[in-house]
């Protein structure tokens, strides 16, 4: 029987996972899927790392099932069929670790209490990060389990870039720029300098662009700046997220027209974005799909928003050297990336159409001043790898 860990990210209507033998030379991925459609229609599907399908199930009408509901079947599921590992660790992505946990933590009961303080920051993913760690440690109490945490990576900002313009007390209380998609922007930076070494030691924007998106500025594979701040609310606009908004819009919303706080939550976490501009969807899959004018207004801004912030953050970086497109827009959706790569062209990116239409590794022409790559993220990855050394420091503490 080979010892395994399990790799956890739960998101609002999703939970993503992969199972990982240990070896000696770290984590290997054996098995992964993905829970999705939470809150309307549930459905799983687990491959073997050879692609094999060893589970696939959908729950028609199953709006009604929690992610604790949905983690438990899947926890039985893995007990009857997954018998030749022994699991003996889960990583968690935890998304907001505060001012305080620069790295992977134990995860005990006075830490869960402490990571619930930051639920109001990030209510969009909080909350489920702890459900599932506490489903997790009522089915198995006796595994050990590790909080891997999206500001962590932020950390390196200097310490500017993590200032807002409040009076001082705000900051003294954590009102702050934290920076989220960590455990994405860590697994970039460590591949980037796996293939382009030149490169991640240069100065590189990182383009995390999916229903959550951000930019982050590294140089020297370190964080130097993003978009996102105090919250995952702000920076890029989203899926269903406005992103930066002119705080004199949220005071209007609220003096002017009566709405409550809850209700202005509401609207900018899960009615604006694509979602609130085309008023057809937040995914780009279909706004792309759609024939209606305001789907396309609603990609234009998208595009506009990217580039705008990506200009910015050359100020940050003091120049700039590549860029790297990546999650589920970043990596599969090339009319973005050519939209994105136009609006800065100015910068001296030179597309090579046919690469950047098969989704090629590298989608610039040698001419070209900037390097632009698309590389696939892996946060579960990234959870397995700070899994495993926790593990591995754990045994040594103990030897």
């Amino acid at each position: 029987m080979s010892r395994a860990l399990i790799s956890l990210n739960s998101g609002s209507s999703s939970i993503k996972f992969g199972l990982y033998t240990l070896e000696q030379d770290g984590p290997r991925h054996a098995a992964g899927g993905k829970l999705e459609g939470i809150g309307s229609d549930p459905r799983i599907l687990v491959r073997k790392d050879d692609g094999e399908v060893l589970l696939e199930k959908s729950w028609p009408g199953g709006a009604g099932l929690t992610h604790e509901d949905l983690l438990g079947e899947l926890y039985g599921w893995a007990q009857d069929h997954l018998s030749e590992h022994e699991i003996v660790a889960v990583g968690h992505r935890v998304v907001h670790g505060g001012g305080v946990f620069r790295a992977p933590q134990r995860i005990d009961p006075a830490l869960v209490e402490r990571l619930e303080a930051f639920s109001p920051l990030a209510p969009l993913h909080q909350p489920h990060n702890l459900a599932a760690i506490r489903e997790i440690a009522r089915m198995a109490p006796h595994l050990l389990q590790v909080a891997c945490f999206d500001t962590a990576f932020h950390h390196a900002m200097p310490a500017v870039a993590t200032r807002l313009p409040l009076p001082r007390r705000f900051a003294e209380k954590g009102v702050r720029r934290y920076g989220f998609h960590g455990l994405s922007y860590e697994y970039i930076a460590r591949r980037l300098g796996d293939i382009d070494p030149g490169l991640a030691k240069g100065r590189v924007i990182v383009a995390h662009l999916g229903n959550g998106a951000s930019l982050c500025a590294m140089r020297d594979g370190a964080s130097i700046d993003t978009t996102m701040g105090f919250t995952a609310l702000d920076g890029l606009m989203m899926g269903t997220r406005s992103g930066a908004l002119d705080p004199g819009a949220v005071l209007h919303l609220m003096l002017q027209k009566g709405m409550s706080a809850r209700q202005v939550e509401a609207l900018l976490y899960g009615q604006s974005g694509l979602l609130g501009v085309s008023g057809v969807s937040g995914d780009m899959r279909v706004l792309h799909a759609s024939a209606d004018p305001h789907a396309k207004e609603a990609i234009e801004l998208f595009v506009w928003t990217v580039a705008r912030h990506m200009a910015a953050l050359i100020g940050s970086l003091e120049g700039l050297d590549g860029i790297v497109f990546t999650a589920g827009i970043g990596e599969n959706d090339p009319a973005i990336r050519a939209a994105i790569c136009a609006r800065m062209a100015w910068a001296g990116i030179i597309l090579d159409e046919a690469a950047n239409a098969a989704n090629a590794p590298v989608i610039t022409r040698p001419d070209s001043r900037i390097a632009v790559r698309v590389i696939p993220t892996d946060e579960e990855r990234m959870i397995a790898f700070h899994t495993f050394s926790m593990l591995h420091n754990q045994q040594g503490a103990r030897a």
